[in-house]
Parts: C-alpha cells; structure tokens; sequence
C-alpha cells in the first residue's frame, strides 16, 4: 500500500501554500427549530432542499428560492437520520424506531416498512439503487439492508466482521453498493446477485466515514481517525492516501464526487469546520473554504448538479449551500 506521509514542517508548508487556494461560495439557511440537529439534505425535482432533524423528530423542506422552511412532524423517539427523495415521495431512516419511513408531501401520510429482525434496531444511512431500491446501513447492529421499494420487503445481510459499524453508503456503476466500515480498518461491498459480502481492508487504523464512487470506479474514503483521504482499486484491493491540509486531527467527516469527479470534504476537526476540494486527476488539493456558521461538524453532503452545488446540515442549526466551480 503506498502512502503519502507529511513531516510537521511540510504539512506547515502545503496549509501556506493552500491558504491562497480557491475557495468556494457557501451560503447558510439558518432551520427555524433551535437545537434539533438539521442534517442530511436532498433535493427534489423542484430542487427543494429536504432534511430531517434528528433530534426534533421531523422531516422539512427549504425552498431556497424565497427560504421558507416546512415542517413534517414524526412521532416522538423516531430519531430521524438521513434521508433520500425521489417521485415517490421523502423516504427517512428511523434511527432509533427500527424502520424506513416514507412521507408523502401532499398528504403528510407516512408509510412504515419495519426491519424483519429485532436486532436490526438503527436504519442509519440510505441511498437509491438504479432500479429505485434502498439500500442502507445499520451500524450499532452491524447489518446491511435492502429496502425493495415496490413491495415492501426489507432483506438484511450481517456484516461479517464483528462491531464494523456500517456507515456510509453509496451505489457504484455495476449497482453495487459499497459501504464504509466505521469500527475497523476496511471497506465492504455487497453483490446484489448473491447478497453477499466482500471486505477489503485498509491502512491500520484507519477509521473511514463516509465514501463516495468515481467515473473510473475507484472507491474512494475519509479516513476520520487519521486525517486521509483514501482512495481504493477495487480491482487489485491496493490502496493510495492523501494527508488531509489539516493534517492528523483534521477529522474529515462528509464527502461528495461532483461531476467532474473532484471530491469534496470537510474536516470538522478544525473550528469552523473547513470545506475541501481535490482533484484525483492532478492529485492536489485545490479548494479551501471555511463555513462560516463554524459547522460544528457537517455530517454528510450531496452533490446536485442542477445547482452545482454540494448541499449539506450543521450541528450549529444550518442547511448550506456550496456552488462549485
């Protein structure tokens, strides 16, 4: 595996070096509702900003056109934590009620499909497949799981690996979703065929958060625990790193690929949480932007490319937008 390592002094050069880096334009919407943790945006058709509070027990939306806010209420103790939205409706993770909700916006009716396993306790991240299927993880209860959306049935596949912790998700070009594994060194992959899984591990000590996939099919990783972004082959299993600007504590959480297949992420070690732009064509990190709410740490992220934009939550009661070169 080859790594890049930093001395002190170079990384104290290269964080010189990007303080004259692009920086990008980031706007905030401060959420209404004080304290109820507002995270994990997406957009609908009318690019309609959808998030949940995860503390306050809603789903809401923002038009950021006129910045109104609306807000869904869900029972208490739902625990809502990241959501998807497609045609169909605003489908929510019930991370701590052991179901996916779906919200229907016209009507405000919710539709629970409940986990077939009462160890499956904590729906946690979700994401479309290409055939309009959810699939997510489950990390305090170390499943993945398929949600089909047309009937209704949940399957759950156990990760091999003791206290994994699945985490982020995301659905490659051959429909296969890859997840992180939070609690050890490695990556997984599920094959939606035999519903079985593949783990590939990673640098010792690497704690990886949140991944995203690229054109070429490279899988790519935040390294939360030692300040790397990662970058996997799935074809050989070698691994490539990247000291993070803010070096070792850096703490890099939420990621994104735009179209252009520049990833984007933040590291939430530093105050105020800073946004990062790297280029795997050049190999450089090129974009340091800090946000200005101060992020208290920004948790997941999408790219919309109608917008250009990457939209993400903060822990300091923000729904931001970040335009993208």
């Amino acid at each position: 595996m080859k790594k890049v390592m930093l001395t002190a002094g170079l990384l104290l050069l290269w964080t010189a070096l990007l303080s004259g880096a692009a920086t990008v334009e980031i706007n905030e919407w401060r959420v209404p509702w004080d304290g109820t943790r507002p995270r994990d945006p997406d957009l609908d058709a009318n690019g309609r900003v959808w998030f949940v509070g995860q503390a306050g027990n809603y789903v809401a939306v923002l038009d950021p056109r006129n910045g109104q806010f609306k807000r869904y209420e869900l029972e208490a103790g739902v625990g809502p934590h990241n959501l998807v939205v497609d045609e169909r409706g605003v489908w929510y993770a019930g991370n701590h009620s052991s179901h996916i909700g779906k919200l229907d916006p016209d009507t405000g009716r919710i539709t629970k499909y409940s986990m077939p396993d009462p160890a499956a306790r904590d729906p946690h991240t979700l994401v479309f497949d290409r055939n309009g299927d959810i699939w997510f993880t489950q990390q305090v209860s170390n499943f993945v799981g398929k949600l089909d959306t047309r009937s209704g049935a949940v399957r759950l596949i156990k990760v091999p690996t003791d206290w994994a912790r699945p985490y982020g998700i995301v659905i490659d070009a051959l429909n296969r979703p890859w997840f992180n594994e939070f609690g050890v060194s490695k990556i997984g992959v599920v094959d939606p065929a035999t519903m079985q899984i593949k783990e590939y591990p990673l640098p010792n000590g690497a704690r990886s958060r949140r991944i995203a996939v690229t054109s070429d099919r490279a899988v790519w990783y935040v390294d939360y625990a030692r300040g790397f972004l990662g970058r996997l082959n799935p074809e050989t299993g070698q691994v490539r790193e990247w000291q993070m600007p803010g070096g070792a504590r850096s703490q890099p959480y939420a990621m994104a690929a735009d179209d252009r297949d520049r990833l984007w992420l933040v590291e939430t070690g530093s105050q105020p949480n800073r946004l990062v732009g790297f280029d795997p064509k050049s190999e450089q990190f090129f974009s340091v932007t800090e946000i200005k709410s101060g992020g208290g740490a920004v948790r997941h992220m999408v790219f919309h490319k109608p917008s250009r934009a990457i939209w993400f939550g903060t822990d300091m009661n923000t729904i931001g937008r970040a335009v993208v070169p």
